[in-house]
């Protein structure tokens, strides 16, 4: 276990909520209903009264962070040699570009491009102005 959880490869650390926030309250309640076995549709609902903003963010937080666990179970078997290319099956290929490194769609091994693509995705996260921990300060155009 200690290699699907080491942070250089591809597990990141969940990002916290303050206790006794506005999104800490979001977030325990979005963790009971998913953990409940109830209706999906009824668990992602906005809840009565709640931004929007700040509910979008919880779950987009929590679906980050859950793809990453996924994606650590399965990293070990999933190589430059064995997934040579990031697909979707046969007939979808997916290229990196992020107009730095890659200024122009580029094919990649699946393991390189996700990790490309989970250190863009915890950037994003972590932006303040996209994602700020403060309640109600989220950017309209952005979600």
């Amino acid at each position: 276990l200690k290699q699907v959880f080491n942070k250089d490869k591809t597990f990141r650390p969940k990002r916290k909520f303050e206790p006794g926030t506005q999104r800490f309250e979001l977030h325990k309640r979005a963790q009971a209903s998913l953990n409940s076995g109830i209706d999906l549709k009824a668990a992602v609902q906005l809840p009565s009264g709640e931004d929007q903003n700040d509910w979008v963010a919880v779950h987009v937080v929590d679906f980050f962070n859950r793809i990453n666990l996924i994606y650590g179970t399965i990293c070990e078997f999933c190589t430059e040699k064995t997934c040579p290319v990031m697909s979707g099956g046969p007939k979808y290929e997916y290229r990196w570009q992020d107009d730095l490194k890659y200024k122009k769609p580029t094919a990649l091994p699946a393991p390189q491009y996700m990790n490309l693509l989970m250190d863009w995705i915890e950037v994003q996260i972590n932006n303040e102005d996209i994602f700020p921990t403060r309640v109600g300060k989220c950017k309209e155009e952005v979600l």
